[in-house]
């Protein structure tokens, strides 16, 4: 190592600086942020190429003190930009520590709002997927303030969320350790761009697009990605974007927004084909298990309840215990009630279509649905008199005939 280095790293006292450097980062340690502010400012004016640690710890310090001294905020929030600022003169890292810098201003001083969002789009710009959970929520945060103020147009606003929801879906698919942080980024991202969800301004918008680059792959995709997480899929564009991105990349996912686009217009037999062709093509879990629900559902549609059935529990085979599946299949058995018999053996299906809904409700993601499902089809149990007049007793065993054939439990809405 030259002197040239060691000098530049070590500043102009080298003995100081490791004094200083190892008594603040005891003190930082400890948590006790007053004592270990005074040698961590040394380290940062004399030596601050000495460690990483004096840019990661210094806003903690900092924040610290802005909170004991909220008369001189507005000091402290600046001095944690330049701390910012130096770490990237010195280490480097810029796109990360940008979204750090923007989501701090962001939170302590939201009238920087125009700042922060400058911050966060380019560390979007340079870190794409890579982004952490805070930049992107921040980013997504700062620019619906700016929408507010008439500095973004709504369609920046979707453009946006349509970029940002890939990059947290990508973090949510392939970062295990993080999936907490991404998870509570998605739900921050969906409850800011809820104002902004109408089916109608989405077609507006995306329709525009969709005319002027129908062969842009990824746009494609972000504009079914958003359609269909709207539910916003009855209608022309979502049918015409489908069929270009099957006709371009005949991927799984085309298929399976033919096979969505095929069941809203009748064509079952065309759903059913189409879902087929997703689940062969798709190599994910728990994507064909999202994808054999597509095909539980062309064939509840077109009446054929016992392959409907069939192919929710391949989707529970591959993932267990999901929600979305019970759901489906407490659906299934309800669309099939009438192939059953008499009106009292119609009524018994509402007792196994409430079984799924109470599994379902297992799942938190669904909890609410499944909840408000079961109050509501309890109510179409048969009634006690109905129950003795078919010599059925109430909590015996009951097995339901028909293409059910399938045990379940006796109950009344008495």
């Amino acid at each position: 190592m030259s002197d040239s280095y060691a000098q530049s790293k070590w500043g102009n006292d080298s003995i100081s600086c490791i004094t200083n450097l190892s008594l603040y980062r005891e003190y930082y340690k400890q948590k006790n942020y007053e004592d270990a502010l005074n040698p961590w400012r040394w380290t940062y004016i004399n030596c601050p190429q000495s460690s990483g640690n004096i840019f990661k710890n210094g806003p903690i310090i900092i924040k610290s003190k802005m909170k004991q001294d909220k008369a001189n905020k507005s000091a402290y929030i600046d001095t944690l930009m330049q701390i910012y600022d130096k770490r990237i003169e010195y280490f480097g890292k810029e796109g990360f520590v940008l979204g750090l810098k923007g989501s701090d201003l962001l939170r302590y001083d939201k009238s920087r709002y125009n700042e922060a969002y400058n911050y966060l789009k380019k560390s979007f710009e340079i870190e794409q997927k890579r982004s952490s959970a805070g930049a992107l929520s921040a980013y997504f945060k700062s620019a619906t303030i700016m929408q507010k103020n008439n500095e973004l147009s709504k369609e920046d606003i979707l453009q946006l969320y349509a970029e940002l929801s890939e990059a947290v879906d990508y973090n949510l698919e392939n970062n295990p350790k993080k999936i907490k942080f991404y998870t509570q980024t998605s739900t921050n991202i969906e409850s800011l761009f809820t104002p902004y969800a109408d089916c109608d301004a989405l077609l507006s918008i995306f329709s525009e697009k969709f005319l002027k680059k129908q062969d842009d792959i990824k746009l494609l995709k972000r504009i079914l990605k958003v359609l269909d997480s709207k539910e916003c899929t009855d209608n022309n564009l979502f049918f015409d974007v489908s069929s270009k991105l099957y006709e371009i990349e005949p991927s799984a996912l085309a298929a399976s927004k033919m096979g969505k686009m095929s069941i809203s217009r009748k064509e079952f037999s065309q759903a059913i084909k189409f879902c087929k062709e997703a689940i062969d093509l798709e190599t994910d879990n728990d994507l064909q298990a999202k994808y054999y629900l597509g095909l539980a559902d062309a064939y509840r549609n077109s009446g054929n309840f016992s392959q409907a059935r069939e192919a929710a529990f391949k989707s529970l085979d591959l993932k267990n215990g999901w929600g979305e599946a019970y759901m489906n299949l407490g659906n299934i058995y309800l669309s099939g009630a009438k192939a059953c018999g008499s009106e009292f053996e119609q009524k018994t299906v509402y007792w196994i279509a409430v079984d799924m809904f109470n599994l379902a409700k297992r799942d938190s993601d669904v909890y609410e649905r499944a909840s408000k499902s079961i109050n509501t089809y309890s109510k179409y149990f048969p009634s006690t008199e109905v129950c003795f007049f078919n010599n059925v007793e109430k909590n015996s065993s009951y097995t339901i005939g028909c293409w059910i054939n399938k045990k379940t439990i006796a109950r009344t809405s008495d």
